[in-house]
């Protein structure tokens, strides 16, 4: 049976089907020696190309659904070359003999913590997804203390380059010095959010770990550059998170 082009490539784990469809819009997939076209039907038995390299179909869904932790640490970026020849976290990941690991947000360079991969990337998709709410909670050291108005500020929402950004919760942790720790949740993934949150208030960073993605916590066991399987059961719940929501 035919079905979408997005949908077959996505199901293969090459990407989400918002990615696959800018790579049609861009002309860089080839289907029977013809440009492919959004909604485009397909099977096992066409030919495609992705970047003039053959792209194998299954006849049936050889791909798995997998899913994996892994604690990035600070120095690593989340792309998958870099061409300054920089360390990524793909190169720390384990090979997939079919499909490939698509990465479930990203932390920048200086950010410690939790990353979630897996083979679905319909399911990468809706995770990021800000109409989903999925929660990121991440561990915060700064400079000096916040003040219960600089905290309420933040809980209550702040305008940041034109667009409003919040923490949902805020508990403060132990101290060290001249420095706090705070555990931090919220339900977007922009850019250097949480860093951003607190320097609006005038507090600066200097330590930023995140510890769960959604249902999914980072256990201590798992130390940094370290991977871990998800277990079927994590897998379900994080499918819970976004299900009915994600197109069949």
């Amino acid at each position: 049976m035919k079905e979408r082009i997005q949908k077959v490539l996505a199901r293969e784990g090459l990407g989400s089907r918002r990615e696959i469809e800018s790579w049609i819009r861009a002309g860089r997939l080839m289907v029977n020696s013809r440009v492919a076209e959004l909604g485009q039907l397909i099977d096992h038995q066409d030919k495609v190309l992705l970047d003039r390299r053959a792209v194998a179909l299954s006849p049936v869904r050889v791909v798995p659904l997998l899913g994996l932790m892994y604690h990035k640490p600070e120095g690593q970026i989340c792309t998958r070359k870099d061409p300054e020849g920089r360390d990524t976290v793909f190169t720390h990941l384990p090979e997939l003999p079919l499909g490939r690991w698509v990465a479930v947000g990203r932390l920048d360079i200086n950010t410690s913590g939790i990353i979630l991969f897996t083979t679905d990337g319909d399911l990468a998709n809706s995770l990021m997804h800000p109409r989903f709410e999925v929660s990121r909670v991440y561990i915060s050291r700064i400079f000096g203390e916040a003040t219960d108005a600089q905290k309420q500020a933040l809980l209550d929402g702040v305008e940041i380059d034109g667009e409003r950004m919040a923490f949902d919760a805020i508990q403060t942790m132990e101290g060290e010095g001249t420095s706090r720790w705070y555990r931090v949740t919220l339900r977007e993934g922009k850019n250097r959010e949480v860093r951003k949150l607190w320097e609006s208030q005038g507090l600066r960073v200097s330590r930023l770990m995140r510890v769960k993605y959604g249902p999914i916590d980072l256990p201590k066991s798992v130390r940094p550059g370290e991977t871990k399987e998800l277990s079927p059961a994590q897998m379900n719940l994080l499918r819970e998170a976004v299900m009915p929501k994600v197109p069949s």
